[in-house]
């Protein structure tokens, strides 16, 4: 994006709100699709593992269609392209629900990934030109946002899932409702435009040697979250006998730590230092595993997944931070580690059904304790990202300020 354009303190002020509102936005979607994946399940006919291949479908979609976000923003501008491909996101929410088999449901959600995608390394991309120009770190908050939104989201998914409403009337009415509110938002960030001699970045970097073990960190992290997310509705469901009321709320649950972790994430590791914020995460994570792998109904589990989601939530920005200093090239290193975690978010939806199929749930998040584990046995990697440089660090997670796949 041009980087010549000067804007007033003010205005980037405003900028600064507005692109929070898009991360909130945004998450909600995830939120209110998350609580219902029980309904969807039962509509499309398919057993846990068939929705474990399904749920692979998103980080496909995601993974193939996020490179044509930064071409996009390049032809059309900054906010042009979030206000089209957030608009995308958003409708997509539609599509899952009215799967009605388990090839349909495959289908739906690769597309329903591919907006994901597109329209979050557009809002990343956004929201790094925004911390640039205002000089301070804000990403940390930015993503806490997203948190946020997937709170309210999966709240109202909880109310509708306790009531026994219909999926499909529930996400036509959200994605209704957050299409208007992201199309209001996106008229406030910034207009940001590429000048003519700038090049489209390039769609891909092979992760270098020095983030290969900073990105295993990551890998843990957003393993036990993909599966969390994706997977604690249906654990309370099928193994713990509860109603769908109280499954959804499990999803609200995990969502509630994970946002109120990241928005105090900064303050945390600036006070405690990286590696021990995250060592101390890791061992609430595990604990988290431990409670839900062991619990006797569902109470127990809703806090384990409250811990898991307390435990991983600043993992990722971390990880981020130590790989911007981890070798000569800091951009290649952060794009590295991005890769890692994206590659982890691919696999976790449908390893965890793959096993759950193979042996139970159970097991699976046995799998999700040790992963949980592996954050205190390695958060010795993150030794070098300090607090001030989280939240910077951090916004090469999906996007660089060039628009550039990481």
């Amino acid at each position: 994006m041009a980087g010549e354009t000067v804007f007033t303190t003010e205005r980037l002020r405003r900028a600064r709100f507005a692109v929070a509102a898009v991360f909130c936005v945004h998450g909600a979607v995830t939120g209110s699709f998350a609580t219902r994946i029980p309904w969807i399940q039962d509509h499309a006919g398919v057993s846990a593992g068939q929705l474990g291949l399904a749920l692979a479908f998103p980080a496909i979609g995601a993974s193939l269609a996020m490179p044509l976000a930064g071409a996009i923003s390049h032809r059309f501008g900054a906010r042009t392209a979030l206000r089209g491909l957030l608009a995308l996101w958003t409708m997509a929410l539609t599509l899952p629900s009215l799967a009605p088999n388990i090839y349909g449901l495959c289908a739906v959600l690769f597309v329903y990934g591919a907006t994901a995608g597109m329209s979050d390394v557009a809002m990343n991309a956004l929201g790094v030109e925004t911390e640039n120009r205002l000089g301070k770190s804000i990403m940390s908050s930015l993503h806490g946002m997203w948190s946020v939104g997937a709170l309210i989201g999966s709240a109202a998914g909880t109310v509708a899932a306790h009531v026994g409403g219909d999926a499909r009337l529930h996400h036509l009415i959200a994605a209704l409702v957050l299409t208007a509110l992201g199309l209001f938002f996106c008229q406030g960030v910034l207009d940001l435009q590429s000048t003519p001699e700038e090049e489209a970045p390039p769609r891909f970097s092979l992760p270098p040697k020095s983030a290969l073990i900073i990105g295993a960190i990551g890998f843990c992290a957003v393993f036990a979250e993909g599966a969390s997310l994706d997977w604690s509705a249906v654990y309370l469901r099928d193994e713990l006998g509860s109603s769908a009321g109280v499954a959804a709320a499990s999803t609200t649950a995990f969502a509630l730590t994970m946002a109120i972790a990241r928005l105090a994430g900064d303050r945390v590791v600036d006070r405690f230092g990286a590696v021990r914020t995250v060592r101390v995460g890791g061992v609430a994570a595990t604990v988290g595993g431990l409670l839900v792998v062991l619990a006797p109904h569902a109470a127990v589990a809703m806090a384990g997944f409250g811990l898991i989601g307390l435990g991983v939530a600043v993992v990722v920005p971390l990880a981020f931070a130590a790989a911007g200093k981890s070798g000569p090239n800091p951009s290649q290193a952060i794009a590295g580690v991005a890769t890692i975690t994206y590659t982890s978010g691919l696999i976790a939806p449908s390893a965890i059904g793959g096993i759950a199929d193979a042996t139970s749930l159970i097991f699976s998040f046995g799998l999700v304790t040790l992963l949980a584990l592996g954050l205190v046995l390695g958060a010795g990697v993150l030794r070098s990202a300090g607090g001030a440089t989280t939240a910077r660090a951090a916004s090469g997670s999906p996007a660089t300020s060039s628009g550039k796949v990481s």
